[in-house]
């Protein structure tokens, strides 16, 4: 049976275009259990309608997570989406759904709400075509990616090693490239405890905490190597009560980036090597690496390579490149399993009030993604 070309997607513009504003109008912001579960849902609903065998991962903050599978037995290909979105719950007031010539707008469009819509139109093209038949698919929308993934990612894993290929549906680089790379993020809390005094009267009582601080960031950002891909960044800190107080307590977040895992090391080193200059300064240092790294390997570039050619079959030239951001990827990637990454539309704005996609890519990546899932050896 000959595979489908883009031809038998664009009539399929408007139907993926409706069904995509019915999503993006159901917000579904990470923090709002109720939204992302009816999101949640209205996937849900589209995986049975499409003869899925659906499981519910109920969850008791966070939103569920939702699996979708078509056929039965190990391997087969998994497709990871997220439900939910950074933009909070009423963004669609200021913000609501619109439309011009070759851009579709609205909270979360990009990032994802486009990326199970298009696995949907993906799967029912295929199985109105007789061509899902001794392929085992499986749809994984998840609840809490923009968090963290913290009550995701065992599932994620699990479900990752029961298939031979994990397609991640976050949105494609801007030029449509897929991410063969992606840095692994840590994120810390660095907290000082010093001692008060009445900053006028017997300064030389206190312990500044907030001085120390300054220091023991300054050691550790100077850790940051640019020429390894290695960030490191303080993005808020609290400290102090009042100007006349010696501050007794110091906070500061701190978002780390790494390329590859011995950097992950070096980095995880400085931290445990960090220490208060005034020895009766006590410094505790909370956190983890959310995700680890995602490098380019050769079995990474190998399965780049032959997406590549799929999609050349489709008359799409695919190029490939790579992000500082994490994904649900991040997790894959170390288990060994071939793992694609930036599979869903193209567009811009991401978690701004100006987030769209761009028309002519909801069609094409459709057709890539139906194409991936009947075409894929094995």
């Amino acid at each position: 049976m000959p595979p489908l070309g883009l031809s038998e997607f664009r009539p399929l513009e408007a139907e993926i275009t409706g069904q995509l504003r019915s999503l993006v109008e159901i917000e579904s912001s990470t923090p709002d259990k109720p939204g992302v579960d009816r999101a949640g849902q209205w996937v849900a609903e589209r995986m049975a309608e499409l003869g899925a065998s659906v499981q519910r991962f109920p969850q008791q903050t966070a939103g569920d997570h939702w699996l979708g599978s078509w056929g039965e037995g190990q391997g087969g290909i998994l497709m990871l989406t997220h439900l939910d979105t950074v933009h909070p719950t009423g963004t669609l007031e200021r913000f609501p759904w619109s439309e011009t010539e070759e851009r579709c707008y609205g909270p979360g469009i990009l990032d994802m709400k486009a990326s199970p819509v298009m696995a949907l139109t993906a799967v029912r093209a295929l199985a109105s075509g007789g061509r899902l038949a001794g392929r085992r698919l499986s749809l994984l929308a998840t609840s809490d990616e923009e968090t963290g993934s913290h009550t995701s990612v065992e599932l994620i894993r699990e479900q990752a090693r029961r298939h031979d290929l994990v397609l991640c549906l976050e949105p494609a680089l801007p030029d449509g490239g897929l991410k063969t790379w992606r840095k692994g993020t840590g994120m810390f809390e660095l907290e000082v405890r010093g001692r008060p005094a009445h900053a006028g009267a017997n300064p030389e009582d206190g312990i500044n905490a907030i001085h120390e601080m300054a220091v023991l960031i300054q050691r550790l950002t100077a850790a940051a190597d640019g020429e390894r891909g290695t960030t490191i960044g303080v993005g808020l800190i609290r400290g102090g009560t009042r100007t006349n107080v010696v501050p007794a307590a110091c906070r500061a977040k701190v978002d780390v980036r790494v390329l590859t895992e011995s950097e992950q090391q070096r980095v995880s080193a400085a931290l445990r090597a960090l220490a208060p200059q005034h020895p009766e300064a006590t410094l505790i240092v909370n956190g983890d690496w959310n995700r680890p790294p995602m490098p380019r390997t050769p079995q990474m570039a190998a399965t780049f390579a032959r997406a590549r050619e799929i999609g050349a079959r489709l008359g799409l030239a695919l190029a490939e490149g790579g992000t500082g951001g994490g994904s649900d990827a991040n997790f894959v990637a170390p288990l060994g399993i071939p793992v694609l990454d930036g599979l869903g539309a193209v567009g811009g704005g991401a978690h701004t009030e100006a987030e769209f996609v761009l028309r002519s890519s909801l069609v094409e990546r459709t057709a890539l993604l139906a194409a991936l899932l009947s075409e894929w050896p094995g």
